[in-house]
């Protein structure tokens, strides 16, 4: 019996360190091969093999031409911007190439377009590639519900100075996955900020405070805090290479799966 053909990759956003992540992991992946490498216009990459960085030849051009890009490939991983994904969904849609989507920081209507390119071909979406944090998610999940009454909640996250959006996708996701265990709208019990004299703390109310320094990769807690106790679920990231290897095997995943949108607790088998 013939062993089965590589999976077909492209990767956007190349010249990017979560995009380098990718390639790399994906150059090293038996079951892989590079199919594209898309990046910007304004890129001094462009042309450039796409495994050069690492002194190797992967045989593929970065380029800034989207169908070029997409062409030969069943999957691609975007971890750019928000209106970047959104246009290389829809390609990817008319193509019937899968995406998974790293990205973050999506409008309620983005989310709901992305839901519509979903009934076409298969997506992926989650806010955090990491296996680790999405078993974390499950952890909150029943700790909320344990620690429902005389318990504060409060989410604190940190990342590099770099990051554009706060909090963090994965920090808002835990937010609703612990509003949703306690049958609540994190919309209308969130609090982004405090300052000057606040009151007594709400404690129907779900806090989130942000870091942003240095080169953090990414670290999250979840605070419950009681009378006498506290109890904090955390989970740090030390490399982004957690995040390729979560994307790697949503890829997998997408390519055995049909038109729907699909995140880490369908990869994993925990729905």
């Amino acid at each position: 019996m013939s062993a089965a053909a590589p999976l077909r990759i492209a990767i956007a956003g190349t010249s990017g360190r979560m995009g380098r992540m990718l390639i790399e992991a994906v150059l090293d992946a038996p079951d892989c091969t590079l199919a594209g490498a898309l990046d910007v216009a304004t890129s001094p990459l462009l042309g450039q093999d796409a495994g050069a960085f690492l002194g190797r030849t992967a045989g593929v051009a970065i380029v800034a031409d989207l169908e070029a890009a997409l062409a030969g490939s069943q999957v691609l991983i975007d971890f750019t911007r928000p209106e970047g994904t959104l246009h290389h969904l829809q390609a990817c849609a008319a193509r019937g190439v899968a995406l998974v989507i790293g990205t973050t920081g999506f409008s309620a209507e983005q989310k709901a377009s992305i839901g519509g390119f979903a009934q076409r071909i298969p997506v992926f979406m989650s806010p955090n590639m990491s296996v680790g944090v999405n078993v974390v998610m499950r952890l909150i999940e029943q700790a909320a519900k344990a620690f429902s009454h005389g318990y504060d909640i409060e989410i604190i996250e940190a990342h590099h100075r770099n990051k554009i959006d706060a909090p963090s996708g994965t920090a808002l996701k835990m937010g609703e996955v612990v509003a949703d265990a306690l049958g609540r709208n994190l919309a209308d019990n969130a609090v982004f900020g405090r300052e000057g004299v606040t009151g007594a703390r709400d404690p129907s109310t779900i806090g989130f405070a942000t870091v942003r320094g240095g080169d953090i990769i990414g670290d999250h807690t979840v605070l419950f805090a009681g009378i006498g106790e506290r109890i904090e679920i955390t989970h740090r990231s030390s490399s982004r290479a957690t995040y390729a290897q979560g994307s790697l095997r949503a890829a997998r995943f997408l390519a055995h799966s049909g038109p729907g949108l699909y995140d880490m607790n369908d990869v994993l088998g925990l729905n």
